[in-house]
């Protein structure tokens, strides 16, 4: 299995509610919504799994029924609403694109979101961003062939995967090229960690970055001429216990 160990360089969110991307090694650009490619009709899925309840405080959730999130359309990615989910689109190898749902500074939280995996390449990645402040962040990703990484952004600095010696990892707890996961992050007090399918995959301890805004993200393959087409669905963050 191709374990990819990528480092990139980070882009400033271009907006309070903002849609960012990354191609790798160059300046990041801001999507125009005006722009080519249209976001295609998504075939039908698999039921995804059910939501978990959360068990502390609900601070925010979204059935992506209204827009929110930061979205918008050029020659590299199509971040759209489409069927009541958030659709990412990803034409260009090693991408890497967020949209965050507003400007707010959260702290000591859980995050949940179900994954509709359109046949997407197997190495694609996604998940959350957290505590993002600037060029400052946590972000915490899987792939549907069954790897995950945890990882640190500093302004000015190479990202490093805190997980795994820097590098993506396998785990046999993620199915391989299942239609959907739920994924959860535990990102506060301290602690970072990854859950798929309601089970832990990995954690760690890191304070670098302890509070700021958070993002839905994809990373596409290596390889563009493979499909990175994923949608989120049925957000939730809640207070930490």
């Amino acid at each position: 299995m191709n374990i990819r160990s990528r480092i990139f360089l980070v882009v400033t969110a271009l907006s309070a509610t903002a849609l960012a991307c990354q191609a790798l090694n160059l300046g990041g650009a801001p999507v125009q919504e005006d722009s080519a490619p249209s976001v295609p009709v998504l075939p039908a899925n698999t039921q995804p799994p059910a939501p978990v309840i959360p068990q502390g405080k609900v601070i925010f959730r979204d059935d992506f029924s209204s827009d929110r999130w930061g979205t918008g359309t050029d020659a590299d990615s199509a971040v759209e609403y489409v069927n009541e989910a958030l659709n990412f689109n990803v034409f260009t190898e090693d991408f890497f694109v967020w949209s965050t749902p507003d400007a707010q500074v959260y702290k000591d939280i859980h995050m949940e979101v179900t994954v509709l995996n359109h046949g997407t390449d197997s190495t694609t990645a996604f998940g959350f961003i957290c505590n993002k402040s600037g060029d400052d962040f946590y972000y915490l990703l899987m792939t549907p062939a069954g790897q995950y990484a945890i990882a640190v952004a500093k302004s000015g600095e190479k990202d490093v995967f805190l997980t795994n010696n820097d590098a993506w990892a396998d785990s046999d707890f993620i199915a391989v090229n299942a239609d959907s996961y739920r994924v959860g992050v535990d990102c506060g007090r301290g602690r970072l960690a990854l859950f798929v399918d309601g089970q832990e995959i990995a954690s760690v301890r890191d304070s670098t970055h302890t509070e700021g805004q958070v993002a839905l993200v994809v990373w596409s393959a290596e390889d563009a001429g493979k499909v990175n087409n994923v949608s989120f669905d049925d957000f939730v963050m809640t207070e930490l216990p």
